[in-house]
This record gives structure tokens, C-alpha cells and sequence, in this order.
């Protein structure tokens, strides 16, 4: 099964170092594939993050799950960020409902190195909603670039102490899948439960 990525634009991606390690691609997937693969996006009308075993997958999304989860995308990131990922675990959750209390300031959490950020809807013209590389975490408005949450845009970062990142606060549908690769197992089985009891609870709760 070929890849549904643009290997190629990853790989020739510019790695920005400042304020911290991160690139873009605007358009990450294969033109042919990406509008079948933002259809095949799970059904998720709640916020927060769901792990890709609680939800349905259909086929155009099971390719690109199989495109991030082989040895050509784990050594793309391991040479631009100098992190070897080759044999950490990788995490994959989906968000498919932004609320009005997401998108606050925050650098991820020490058990991460790496995170990628796949942005999968049909197009985003709202003027908010789109994801920050920030100076600081005090001003949402102090940023060095901003993404696109449109169809296939995809931002990867180096995890660090200063990697500070957020939106200016949408609500409503708002797609992406996020890959982190993490530090242990532990961390791995750590992620999946907390998310897997919200979506649970989400369930519950309706």
C-alpha cells in the first residue's frame, strides 16, 4: 500500500529552530486521497481527544493511519528534530469538536517528544481556530507563525520546555489527528487510559 503522506515534502520540510524545533507542510497528503481520507474521518461530535481504538475506522482513514505508522515517517522526524524515535512508542488520538475552553496555552507534557499534528477538514476560512507557534506562554497573539486547520495541513514540533502552542478559542467541528512519540511504554498505556475513561464517560454522560 503506497503512502497517502507527501514523504517527499516532509522530507524537504525547513525546521524552523526559533522559538523551538518545529516544521510545516501546508499540504501533506496526496491530492487524490485527501478529501476520501477527511470523509473516513471518524464520526466525533464531543471535545477532547479519543484514541483511535474507541472510535470507527473506515478504509481512506486506515490508509493514512498506515502511512504515519512505518519506518519512512519515524526517520523523516528522528533527522529533522535529532531525536531518535525509530523505537518509541507512537500514540495516535483524534479530536473532532473544538470548544470554547480549548485551545489554551500549553508545551506538552515531558513524556512526548515529538508531536505531529494532521489537520483534516474540508477547508477553514474562520479566522480563529488556527494553531500558534508562541514566544511565551502569556500572549496568544506573540507568535512566530500560524497554521491553517485546513485539508491535510501539518505542523511537527519538537516537545520541549518552552514549546508553547495554542489557538484563539473556535467552536465547532474542527478535525485532526495528532502522533506523538513517547518516552516509555508506561507513558504509552499512561495516555491511553486517561483518554480512553473520557470517552468513555463522554459515552455515558451523552
Amino acid at each position: 500500500m503506497s503512502s497517502v503522506l507527501k514523504l517527499d515534502e516532509l522530507k524537504n520540510a525547513t525546521v524552523s529552530s526559533s522559538p523551538y524545533a518545529y516544521f510545516v507542510v501546508e499540504n501533506s497528503i496526496v491530492e487524490s486521497e485527501v478529501q476520501a481520507v477527511i470523509k473516513d474521518f471518524p464520526k466525533i461530535e464531543q471535545g477532547g481527544s479519543y484514541n483511535i481504538e474507541d472510535v470507527e475506522i473506515k478504509p481512506h482513514f486506515a490508509q493514512l493511519l498506515a502511512s504515519v505508522d512505518t519506518p519512512e515517517f519515524r526517520q523523516i522526524l528522528t533527522e529533522k528534530f535529532e531525536v531518535d524515535v525509530m523505537k518509541h512508542p507512537m500514540m495516535i488520538t483524534l479530536r473532532g469538536f473544538s470548544r470554547q475552553k480549548d485551545g489554551r496555552i500549553h508545551s506538552d507534557s515531558k513524556s512526548k517528544l515529538i508531536t505531529i499534528l494532521i489537520y483534516l477538514n474540508e477547508s477553514w476560512d474562520a479566522p480563529t481556530g488556527r494553531l500558534r507557534i508562541l514566544n511565551d506562554d502569556k500572549d496568544i497573539h506573540n507568535y512566530v507563525t500560524e497554521i491553517n486547520a485546513g485539508p491535510g495541513s501539518l505542523v511537527a514540533f519538537k516537545v520541549t520546555d518552552n514549546g508553547w502552542h495554542g489557538y484563539i478559542p473556535y467552536e465547532g467541528q474542527r478535525q485532526s489527528i495528532q502522533i506523538n512519540f513517547l518516552t516509555s511504554e508506561k507513558a504509552n498505556a499512561k495516555h491511553k487510559f486517561f483518554h480512553g475513561l473520557s470517552a468513555k464517560l463522554k459515552k455515558f454522560f451523552g
